[in-house]
């Protein structure tokens, strides 16, 4: 797990090491073991290193091929690496160290730029070839690890982990207001459009050709969309290629030279993914875990249930009610504004469970893929889904999303007004749940999130949190392999009997008992909206109500206060409205202000007692 940096520049007027060594600096904490730099040609190439396989120093990177033609660096773990190795071998590879990224060096000399289709991981890669000149760019499947670019006036690429790196290396910092239009319609900014004007994200699956001759060049090397479901799939065939592949995909991510655990909510999920670890490391299992003082939202006591059930050693932490000094720390370390505030929590139980391990397993996926949250059955009720109306698609989108009825029109302002109304913010969900009509419906709307809301947002939460702590996160949900499966299951099976996630929780209940595998679900998020009604409702109107939000012209504040007086008297619940406008004004106040106060809230480390 590291953080990769560098530039293509066609004239070969590559940035110097003062700029390559600030860029580092940028993201360290991706990667505080080591920083190694290359710089030849037409390109320069950096990366900072979380050692977690071959903790020796002949793993650092940038690893090279023999004859020093090839250069590579990577962000992520490639965990059948193992299996590759030992194909190479016999093909007449010889290897010098036991790390993954010397695996990519070889694998690109026996297969070519196509080689990721081999590789089973979550990454983001830069292979240099210096015989052609050419720079390959690719980013894992589902988007686990990000991957952000720059194209420069002068030709030159710049390419990081975080977008912090490219400012870092000079690049501008302005603010796309149709980027900001999708966060507000959605709740997160959709790939590959960021929050900056010039810089995009890789999408997941595409990888990117860098020449002087041809320029930058993005396609697509896999998609999920190819996938179609098996109607006459029988449910014990769900049920068995479902816990074939969740044991394997455990199994190979806990492939490590480093101390490992997991994040253990006491969910479905999280205790699934600790179950079958606990096959494999049957003692000294160490798993982690975030409490609150508000049962609505406090899992503890089924963490707690999961854990003595599997025998792990755990850690349990309370989130204190205090998150004003949190919330721009975790604005910093994602560099777009989020709406979800569960990366609070997230980022202090990475920062516990970093005291004593490199790496956590977790059950990221499984919600978008298996059909685990409530607004599922809100569209499909009873899991039905013949009273489904022409535009059903839209109607879904705009109800999962954030403003929602009138707040735009009487909320927006400005050029933000412009953005939102002259374009559809709505589209990139609503169009790849379109591209899925090959599907059943249940499926299409589990396509489109899987390829929209997962990478951009829930993924974001698990590896810039973690990240921020340098700690390494991997979820076996997310194995291409088990995205591919899922959607061969019929989607009517996901949410059979009006139960979410119902061949899942059949599948798994033998391993985890009743109670723990059909206790009501509760969202991992915190209670922010009764904060803001007690000790968090000056903290509130301090932000929105300042005069700084007003001076930016893209929301009327008078809107802003009644939405804030309503939801303190309990007649609005505006939680998520009011907690995105917060997200937004303090990432204005970090990235466009450079406000020194807020920059130094970010600055705090992740702290709390753990009990």
């Amino acid at each position: 797990m590291c953080g990769i940096f560098g530039a293509f520049t066609p004239d070969g007027a590559r940035p110097s090491d003062t700029v390559l060594n600030a860029m580092a600096q940028s993201i360290l904490h991706r990667g505080p073991d080591h920083v190694g730099l290359f710089s030849g040609g037409l390109c320069a190439l950096g990366n900072c290193r979380l050692s977690i396989i071959d903790l020796t120093t002949a793993a650092n990177q940038p690893q090279t091929s023999d004859d020093g033609q090839i250069v590579v660096v990577q962000n992520g773990e490639i965990y059948n690496y193992i299996e590759l190795r030992e194909e190479l071998q016999n093909a007449g590879h010889r290897f010098d160290t036991a790390s993954d990224t010397e695996v990519l060096v070889r694998a690109y000399e026996e297969w070519g730029p196509d080689f990721v289709q081999r590789l089973n991981g979550m990454f983001a890669i830069a292979v240099y070839d210096r015989n052609r000149e050419v720079l390959h760019l690719y980013r894992d499947r589902l988007g686990v690890k990000p991957l952000f670019i720059h194209e420069g006036a002068n030709g030159q690429v710049l390419f990081a982990s975080e977008i912090k790196a490219l400012l870092a290396a000079g690049v501008t910092p302005t603010p796309d207001m149709q980027a900001i239009a999708q966060y507000l319609a959605l709740n997160y900014i959709p790939q590959p459009r960021t929050v900056l004007e010039g810089v995009r994200h890789l999408s997941p699956g595409h990888m990117a050709t860098l020449s002087a001759q041809d320029g930058l060049q993005i396609r697509r090397y896999w998609d999920l969309a190819d996938i179609h479901s098996e109607p006459e799939m029988t449910e014990a065939e769900a049920q068995a290629g479902l816990l074939t592949l969740l044991d394997d995909a455990t199994r190979i991510r806990m492939r490590s030279d480093a101390a490992f655990g997991a994040f253990l909510s006491g969910g479905l999920d999280s205790s699934s993914v600790v179950g079958f670890m606990s096959l494999y490391k049957p003692e000294n299992l160490r798993s982690f875990s975030i409490g609150f003082d508000d049962p609505r939202f406090d899992e503890s006591g089924f963490a707690r249930q999961a854990a003595e059930r599997f025998g792990t050693v755990h850690q349990m932490q309370i989130m204190p009610m205090e998150t004003t000094q949190r919330w721009p720390r975790f604005i910093w370390h994602c560099d777009q504004p989020h709406g979800d505030v569960s990366f609070i929590p997230t980022d202090q139980v990475s920062a516990m469970a970093a005291r004593d391990v490199r790496m956590v397993l977790t059950g990221d996926g499984a919600d978008e893929l298996f059909a685990g949250y409530e607004k599922y059955l809100n569209l499909f009720p009873g899991g039905r889904t013949d009273h489904l109306e022409a535009g059903w698609e839209d109607g879904f989108v705009r109800a999962s999303g954030l403003l929602q009825g009138d707040q735009p029109d009487t909320l927006l302002t400005g050029a933000l007004r412009d953005a939102f109304f002259d374009t559809d913010p709505y589209a990139p969900l609503a169009s790849e749940i379109r591209r899925g009509a090959h599907q059943d419906p249940v499926n299409q709307v589990l396509l489109g999130e899987t390829l929209t809301l997962l990478p951009g947002n829930n993924l974001v939460k698990p590896d810039r949190m973690a990240m921020a702590n340098s700690l390494e996160v991997r979820s076996p949900f997310l194995d291409y392999r088990m995205a591919e499966f899922a959607f061969t299951v019929p989607g009517a099976m996901k949410l059979a009997g009006g139960e979410t996630k119902a061949i899942y929780k059949r599948a798994v209940e033998p391993l985890l008992g009743h109670d723990l595998t059909y206790r009501k679900k509760q969202m991992f998020t915190v209670p922010v909206g009764e904060w803001f009604r007690q000790a968090l409702a000056g903290f509130c109107r301090e932000v929105l109500l300042d005069g700084r939000l007003e001076a930016r012209g893209i929301v009327d504040t008078e809107i802003v206060s009644q939405m804030i007086t309503a939801h303190i008297a309990g007649t609005q619940n505006n939680t998520r409205q009011l907690r995105a406008l917060i997200s937004l004004e303090i990432w204005f106040r970090l990235f466009i202000d450079r406000d020194p106060e807020t920059i130094r809230h970010a600055s705090q480390p992740a702290s709390g007692p753990t009990l």
